[in-house]
Parts: C-alpha cells; sequence; structure tokens
C-alpha cells in the first residue's frame, strides 16, 4: 500500500531506455567527454568535469546519444548479478556521451526530480528487482525490457526535494570523515617512511632523542619464521578461533589454535605475501608466522614488514600460484634500532593505527545509518515534513 500522495510506475510507464555508442579503439583518447561502466560504478552522480574518458562521434550519431541533465546511467552487465544496473544521476548540462555496456534511462514525463533520482536508483527496493530480473550464465546482464518492469515508488515532488536533501546531508558527513580517513592514512605513510628508515628519531623515556646507530641485517637475525599448520577440510571442526590462510581475511573457524600475538604473512595465492598481525589466539594455516625474538618487538616487525609490503610481494616465486616460502622472508634485508627505539616506533605508529581505525568505523556507520534511513524514506515508511511554500 503505497503511502499517502505517493504513486507507484513501471519505469516503462515514464522512462526510456537506450544503449549506449559502440565506437572503435581509434576514435578513443579525444573528442566529447564519454561515460564508461567505471564511471557509472564509481561515482553517485556524474558531472562533464567527473567524467575522464573522450570520443570522436559523428555530429548525426552523437546527437542521438548526447546525455541530458537527469539522465540516469546503468551498466548493463556485470561479473555478478549484485553487480549489474548499479546507477549513476548526470547533473550537468554540459555535452557529453555515453559507452556501449551503459543504459540511460531519461525521464519523459518528468516524474522524477533528478537529485531525488541519485537515491531512487540506489534504493534497496530497486536493487532488489533488478538483481532478480538479471540474466546470464557466464556474465550477469540486464536490458532494456526488464529494466521497464522495475516498479518505482514516487513521492510527490515537494517531498522528493526534501527526501534529496536530508541524504546529500548524509553524503557530505561520509564524504568528510572519508578524507579525513584519507588524510590519516597518508599520513600514516609519511611517519613510517620517517620513522622505519631513522630520517626522524622520537624521545626515548628519559626525554632524551634516540641517537644510537641502526643494525642492517636479515629478518631472521631478530625474528622466527615458520611455516603454519596445515588443515584439512575433514578435521576442520567450527570454534572460537580463526583460520588464518592465504587471503586477506579468516575463511573460517576452528577449535583450536597454534598461535596467539603474531605476525602473519600469506604463503600462497593471489594474495602471498600479505602482512598480517594478529593479537589474539589463532591457527596458522596456508602462511608463514613471524614471532619476535628477545631482542626486538612483535608490533615494531609488523610495522616494519608492512612498510615493506610491496617487497615482500615481489618475492613471490611460481605462476598460475604465487607462493612466498619462510626462507623467503628469513633472508629479508631489513634496518633496525636498537629494543628501546623499536618499542617507541611501534607505540607511535600503533596510536596512529588505533586513530584510523576509529575513522573507519565511524565512517562505516555513517553508511550503514544512511542505508537504514534510505530505505525508511525512499519507501514512505518515515515522512518528512514539507515546508509549506515548497508544497
Amino acid at each position: 500500500m503505497m503511502p499517502e500522495g505517493w504513486e507507484q510506475f513501471t519505469l516503462g510507464e515514464f522512462m526510456d531506455f537506450k544503449n549506449g555508442l559502440n565506437t572503435d579503439k581509434s576514435q578513443y583518447g579525444s573528442g566529447i567527454k564519454f561515460v564508461n561502466v567505471m564511471d557509472v560504478f564509481g561515482n553517485d552522480f556524474l558531472t562533464q568535469e567527473i567524467i575522464v574518458g573522450r570520443v570522436q562521434v559523428p555530429e548525426k550519431k552523437l546527437q542521438e546519444n548526447l546525455l541530458q541533465y537527469g539522465d540516469i546511467l546503468l551498466n548493463r552487465t556485470s561479473e555478478t548479478f549484485d553487480e549489474i544496473a548499479m546507477s549513476s544521476t548526470y547533473l550537468d548540462s554540459a555535452p557529453a556521451t555515453f559507452g556501449g555496456f551503459v543504459i540511460r534511462g531519461r525521464d519523459r514525463k518528468n516524474k522524477l526530480l533528478p537529485n531525488f533520482s541519485v537515491y531512487a536508483f540506489q534504493s534497496s527496493l530497486f536493487r532488489q528487482q533488478v538483481i532478480r530480473l538479471g540474466q546470464g550464465a557466464v556474465r550477469a546482464n540486464i536490458g532494456q525490457k526488464d529494466l521497464s518492469k522495475v516498479i518505482l515508488p514516487v513521492p510527490p515532488k515537494a517531498e522528493q526535494k526534501k527526501i534529496a536533501q536530508i541524504l546529500s546531508t548524509w553524503d557530505k558527513a561520509i564524504t568528510t570523515t572519508e578524507q579525513l580517513l584519507a588524510n590519516s592514512q597518508q599520513q600514516k605513510k609519511a611517519l613510517m617512511q620517517q620513522l622505519l628508515t631513522g630520517q626522524k628519531r622520537l624521545l626515548g623515556e628519559n626525554g632524551v632523542r634516540f641517537s644510537g646507530e641502526w643494525k642492517h641485517g636479515l629478518l631472521k637475525d631478530i625474528a622466527n619464521v615458520a611455516k603454519g599448520k596445515a588443515l584439512s577440510s575433514k578435521n576442520l571442526i567450527e570454534g572460537d578461533y580463526p583460520v588464518i590462510a592465504g587471503g586477506k581475511i579468516s575463511p573460517y573457524t576452528h577449535n583450536d589454535f597454534t598461535h596467539e600475538y603474531s605476525i602473519t604473512v600469506s604463503a600462497s595465492g593471489a594474495y602471498a605475501g600479505y602482512v598480517s598481525f594478529h593479537p589474539y589466539k589463532f591457527w596458522a594455516s596456508d602462511c608463514s608466522v613471524v614471532r619476535a625474538k628477545s631482542s626486538a618487538n612483535t608490533l615494531f616487525i609488523y610495522q616494519l614488514l608492512s612498510y615493506l609490503q610491496d617487497k615482500i610481494y615481489s618475492l613471490q616465486s611460481g605462476g598460475a600460484q604465487p607462493h612466498i616460502y619462510p626462507k623467503d622472508l628469513q633472508t629479508l634485508k631489513i634496518s633496525y634500532p636498537c629494543l628501546a627505539e623499536q618499542e617507541a616506533i611501534a607505540s607511535a605508529l600503533t596510536q596512529v593505527d588505533s586513530y584510523i581505525k576509529l575513522s573507519q568505523r565511524k565512517t562505516e556507520h555513517l553508511k550503514a545509518e544512511k542505508k537504514a534511513l534510505m530505505q525508511q524514506l525512499l519507501t514512505g515508511k518515515r515522512r518528512v515534513k514539507v515546508d509549506e511554500d515548497a508544497a
């Protein structure tokens, strides 16, 4: 049942759809701005300034494929059904066109305010329908005919305007936190460069700046590197301890553990060499475990290996299934200070990590709150107060 004052339409009742241009490779690189699939994926809305690509198109063909302010752009194919018909609204009057893997939707009856469209085509209701209507075995795809069947609840224009304003405020808050997060991550990189190469020396507990010479050697000089313990599926018993294997995240859990408070380096697969630290009990499977010797600090070694992440990735051997073995890590060349300075460096960088994690959680929380609010506002479960003059 529609909220009072709202209407419900299929997209085909008020929108025209058109597939984009298919042109020769030689035509790309110059000419008019050209929207491709990645532009749609990466942006809730587009302006000519945001679009990077260009294409040369004959004038007659161009006129048939020009974008107008408020046009909806959707990708018509993807690797997964979850990513078909992702949308971006064109909020510009400057000339631009679009590619063959993109579908243009145009509101021929002026049912939707463009700023409202930004959110209407990201709603859970819209996403659920296009995923269900998607087709294909090897690649997921959706066409104009199926898009025309999608049902969209449409509030009055004044309410559309208010909803768009509210959600835009949330977007600004999310953008601000994301920018703060990006700045913190860049600052950490700069600090790692300074602290982990000895360019910048910290103060010791006595208030005197560290000044001793750094040692140059191999990872095995300050850490023990051991191979993880294989765990077959038949021996796996779901439990409380994450199993650390070849990826970036734990794929499953076990009822026993092999290590705690240790560093792991993924041993095989696409992420062979990925460095991680686990301040808890875990089962080390398809990975190498790095543990500090008495002359070293575990968190310092973790920060150092994270700083050397690209160098560690370069140690991969093998073709289809890359590997990094404990012996490769043991002979990794490193430089390191005395234990006291290691502890000071680890403490400084860990504090920055804590701030970054806090910013990440705040960003994720804002996105979750916005998603829940969209669900309420775009279905009319929560009504907005509209100014009398706007109504």
